[in-house]
């Protein structure tokens, strides 16, 4: 059974991770569907989100990464998943999740939504919380793992850098 995980995962999280994880327990094949939106500004591109999150789950069997620009009904019945996977961290997310599962089954009845707590220690992560960390220059290393640490150094380095 294939289960689609969407987001944007600008960056990716160890929250993120561990959601992932989760998945692959309870799934034969999971995909991370990357959304494309070109009218949301990111701090990585869309080909840096993929590669990003490839490298951070190189350990990990079963799992693919796509970009996906539109709605996840139309990917999930292109590639012929059943399931869609939504993390929660807090019963804040849960409001959003809650509408979207809704809205997703009206377009798409057969294609089940399920909600899998991320784990306490990443409770608090989002991706929103590390792009404020980076650009205040903390030390995001507790919350990303080590390929997306390097990511965001580049980016410093890069913002840095003179013209």
């Amino acid at each position: 059974m294939l289960a689609l995980y969407p987001g944007t995962f600008d960056p990716f999280t160890y929250g993120h991770l561990d959601v992932l994880e989760r998945a692959l327990a309870l799934f034969d094949r999971v995909e991370v569907t990357v959304g494309v939106n070109a009218s949301k500004e990111t701090l990585f591109s869309t080909e840096e989100r993929i590669a990003l999150i490839e490298a951070c789950t190189q350990s990990l069997d079963h799992i693919q990464v796509v970009a996906h620009e539109g709605l996840i009904v139309d990917r999930a019945e292109e590639a012929g998943a059943q399931v869609l996977v939504r993390g929660l961290r807090q019963v804040s997310d849960f409001d959003y999740e809650f509408r979207m599962a809704f809205a997703n089954r009206k377009l798409a009845p057969d294609l089940e939504t399920i909600f899998l707590m991320t784990s306490e220690a990443h409770a608090f992560v989002s991706s929103s919380i590390v792009r404020d960390i980076h650009h205040w220059s903390g030390d995001v290393s507790k919350f990303v793992p080590p390929p997306v640490v390097e990511a965001l150094a580049e980016k410093r380095e890069d913002a840095n850098a003179p013209s």
